[in-house]
């Protein structure tokens, strides 16, 4: 089963990376990696319906226009269960709570350690599929 995860960042170097750094999860056919420059576009794919779903949202917290932690919100009141990460280069204490206090299921600072974000995104899905 193909499981797909929305990455939200306005860099515009996110794609590439995130195609470099899960290409044999891509190769093998487990994950879809789908992508939006805002929380405005992230939003619209959602409501448009991305293929294979979405089951897992990394979104930035900087953004401009609506924030990370403005969508998170929108994702909470619109689909509660759907687990979101921050990512964020700014990991303070504050951004933490904020984040976790929102509804976050994690919080994970930039530069990303993709060997630790590739545990947190498994052990998602297994929790999320064993809900």
């Amino acid at each position: 089963m193909t499981l797909g995860i929305l990455v939200v960042d306005d860099e515009p170097d996110i794609e590439d990376l995130f195609r470099q750094r899960f290409r044999a999860e891509l190769r093998r056919g487990e994950l879809a990696l789908h992508f939006a420059a805002s929380a405005e576009e992230a939003l619209e794919s959602l409501s448009a319906g991305l293929q294979p779903e979405a089951v897992l949202v990394l979104s930035d917290i900087n953004m401009p226009g609506m924030s990370g932690l403005d969508l998170l919100q929108r994702l909470r009141a619109d689909d509660p269960a759907v687990p979101v990460i921050m990512v964020t280069a700014y990991g303070d204490t504050e951004n933490r709570r904020r984040a976790l206090d929102s509804g976050a299921t994690d919080l994970v600072t930039k530069p990303v350690d993709f060997v630790a974000l590739k545990k947190l995104v498994q052990s998602v899905i297994e929790r999320k599929n064993a809900a």
